[in-house]
């Protein structure tokens, strides 16, 4: 009898080890994989583009540097995402974690939300192409959708706002330049570079119609 007792001891401790290192290594792989999931997943990549694109249009080579835009990208995307992050932890994690669904519940009580924030966001054209690819069925709601077609839609749609946004970005700084260019050429100075002049009136006209204000809440009013 003593013996039967020890046994199923151990036994249940190896299936307590086993469950635990599955666990941990499921967490592993998640946060291996969290760059992937928070460039295309959320709101990143059209913010660090349309920062990138103001760097560009201001001409002002590595100012502000990378890790500044890069910081202000991550943490207007955890400001975006947090009614998102907050659904996924109170469906998905706290539950998981109180042992009351099991990891495969899990997964699909946390890809709903992130579900419905990609749709909100994706073009039909775009998820519709990768529906003809697969050869997959019109979905009849959004938990229907694949992540697998549903990500690579959605980080094209961002890429295409993300553009747009930067096109439009583009023109006042634009005109700057061939204003000055003009200048400069009726005066005959051919060989003095244009970006050198049109720099300091870019950044002043950057500042008098406070440009990151404008810029950061036209990219929150985008989502």
């Amino acid at each position: 009898m003593n013996d039967f007792l020890l046994i199923q001891f151990f036994s249940d401790s190896d299936a307590t080890n086993v469950a635990t290192s599955v666990k941990l290594m499921l967490l592993l792989t998640v946060l291996s994989l969290a760059p992937a999931i928070l460039i295309l997943m959320t709101s990143f990549t059209r913010i660090i583009i349309v920062l990138s694109f103001v760097r560009t249009a201001l001409a002002t080579q590595q100012m502000p540097p990378n890790q500044v835009l890069v910081g202000l990208a991550l943490f207007l995307t955890f400001f975006i995402m947090a009614p998102t992050f907050q659904q996924v932890n109170e469906s998905a994690l706290t539950p998981l974690f109180a042992e009351e669904i099991t990891l495969e519940e899990a997964y699909e009580e946390a890809s709903v939300p992130l579900k419905e924030f990609m749709s909100k966001h994706t073009r039909q054209k775009d998820l519709e192409l990768f529906l003809r690819y697969n050869k997959a069925d019109r979905p009849e709601s959004i938990e229907d959708i694949s992540l697998t077609m549903l990500v690579p839609a959605f980080a094209l749609s961002e890429l295409k706002t993300a553009f747009q946004m930067g096109f439009m970005i583009f023109i006042p700084f634009l005109v700057i330049d061939m204003i000055v260019a003009s200048v400069l050429m009726s005066m005959g100075m051919m060989m003095l570079p244009p970006v050198m002049i049109s720099l300091p009136f870019k950044i002043l006209l950057f500042i008098l119609v406070d440009g990151w204000h404008l810029i950061i809440k036209s990219v929150l009013q985008s989502f």
